[in-house]
C-alpha cells in the first residue's frame, strides 16, 4: 500500500512542484523521477505483481534514514505506522472517488448531489427538498448508502427518455388559464407553502410560459412523517385545490393564484400569510372566501368544503404522492415537464 499511497500524494502535490520548479529546475526533475517509478510499481500493484523497482523500500527509507542514525530502536514501530497511514489513506482516497462519482451521478439524474438530504446540497438548483429520515444506526447509514445507489441507477433512464406531461398528470387535473387547443402540456409540480414554488410560478407567468404550454397544476405537500408537513397550512391548502377540481370547478387554479401573486391589505404576501399567521380553522375559512369571492356559489363551496375531508380527495393525494415520488422521480419542488424533459429547481424567466 506504501506504493500507492505515495502516488496518490505525489499527485496531489503535482501543482505546486510544478509551480516550484519555475524557479527550481531540478526539482521538477526529482519529482517526475520520482512519479514514473510510483507508476510503475503502481501498475505492478494493479496486476497483482510484486513491485520491481522496490519503489516501496526507497520511499520508507526516504523517510526513516535520520531515525536509523539517531533512534534505531524506533524503525520497526514507525515502518508499521507508514504501512497503516498507506492503508488509511488509499481507503479514504478510494472513497472520495466513490462519493464523487456518486454525487455526480446524483446531480445528474436528480438536480442535486444529495440524493436523501438534498437541502445539504450546495450544488443543487433553488428548490425546497424533499428529505429522507436521517439513520438512526450504522445499519440504517449503510442500507442508506446503498439504497442511494439504486435510486440513482434507477433514475439514469429518466434522462435519456423523452418525457410527456399528460402521462404523468392525476386525473382530474386543473390546467392554468384552462385548456388551449394546439398547444404544448407542460406539468408544475408545486407546494403552496414553498417560497420558491412561488417564485418559479411568478416567473412563468411574467414570461408568458403559461400562455404558451396547456400547463398542468401539480400541488403537492411535501411530507416530513405521515402526520406532519413541510410547510403549514400546505396540505389543507392542497386538500381545497383538489376538491375545487373534484366538485367541477375551476377555481383551484384561482386559490394558487392569488396565494403567490397577491398580498393582503397590510402587504404581507398570502404564502406568508398562510404560514405565519392563520391556524388551520383561519386558512380553511380563508379559502372558503377566496371561492365566493372568485365567484362560486355557496352550495358549491360548502360542496368543496366537504370534499376537501373526503376520502376520495385522500386517495387524489396518495396518488399525486405516488407520482411524485416514484414515477418521477422528484427530490425536489419545483419540478416541471415540459419541451419534453423533467426539470428540477426554480424556472428562470426568459
Amino acid at each position: 500500500m506504501v506504493c500507492i499511497a505515495a502516488f496518490i500524494i505525489l499527485c496531489l502535490v503535482g501543482v505546486f512542484v510544478a509551480f516550484a520548479s519555475i524557479f527550481k529546475r531540478s526539482l521538477g526533475a526529482k519529482y517526475l523521477k520520482a512519479l514514473k517509478k510510483s507508476f510503475g510499481c503502481l501498475g505492478h500493484k494493479l496486476r497483482l505483481q510484486k513491485c520491481e523497482t522496490n519503489f516501496k523500500d526507497d520511499v520508507k527509507n526516504s523517510l526513516l534514514k535520520k531515525v536509523v542514525l539517531k533512534h534505531p530502536k524506533l524503525t520497526k514501530p514507525l515502518s508499521a505506522l507508514i504501512e497503516v497511514l498507506s492503508v488509511l489513506l488509499v481507503i479514504i482516497t478510494v472513497w472520495s472517488i466513490i462519493e464523487v462519482i456518486k454525487a455526480g451521478l446524483a446531480l445528474w439524474t436528480f438536480g442535486t448531489c444529495n440524493v436523501s438530504q438534498p437541502a445539504s446540497c450546495t450544488l443543487s438548483s433553488e428548490m425546497c427538498s424533499i428529505d429522507g429520515n436521517e439513520p438512526q444506526n450504522p445499519a440504517e447509514y449503510v442500507q442508506r448508502w446503498f439504497g442511494e445507489w439504486g435510486e440513482i441507477f434507477q433514475a439514469i433512464p429518466d434522462r435519456l427518455h423523452d418525457w410527456h406531461a399528460e402521462e404523468y398528470a392525476v386525473e382530474p387535473y386543473t390546467i392554468i388559464g384552462g385548456y388551449q387547443a394546439g398547444k404544448p402540456y407542460a406539468l408544475d409540480i408545486i407546494d403552496p407553502g414553498c417560497a420558491v414554488c412561488m417564485q418559479s410560478y411568478r416567473n412563468q407567468k411574467s414570461s408568458g410560459f403559461f400562455d404558451k404550454y396547456n400547463t398542468i397544476l401539480m400541488v403537492y405537500p411535501i411530507k416530513i412523517n405521515d402526520t406532519e408537513y413541510k410547510f403549514k397550512n400546505s396540505d389543507i391548502i392542497a386538500r381545497y385545490f383538489y376538491a375545487a377540481r373534484v366538485a367541477g370547478t375551476e377555481a383551484g387554479a384561482s386559490l394558487i393564484n392569488r396565494l403567490f401573486t397577491d398580498s393582503n391589505s397590510e402587504g404581507v404576501n398570502y404564502q406568508t400569510v398562510f404560514q405565519t399567521e392563520l391556524s388551520g380553522e383561519e386558512a380553511e375559512q380563508t379559502l372558503q372566501n377566496w371561492l365566493h369571492n372568485f365567484g362560486v356559489s355557496n352550495s358549491k363551496v360548502s360542496a368543496i368544503a366537504g370534499l376537501a375531508h373526503s376520502n376520495r380527495v385522500t386517495d387524489l393525494l396518495k396518488q399525486i404522492d405516488d407520482a411524485v415520488t416514484n414515477k418521477i422521480h422528484v427530490k425536489g419542488i419545483p419540478s416541471m415537464i415540459y419541451d419534453n424533459k423533467l426539470h428540477a429547481g426554480l424556472y428562470e424567466a426568459k
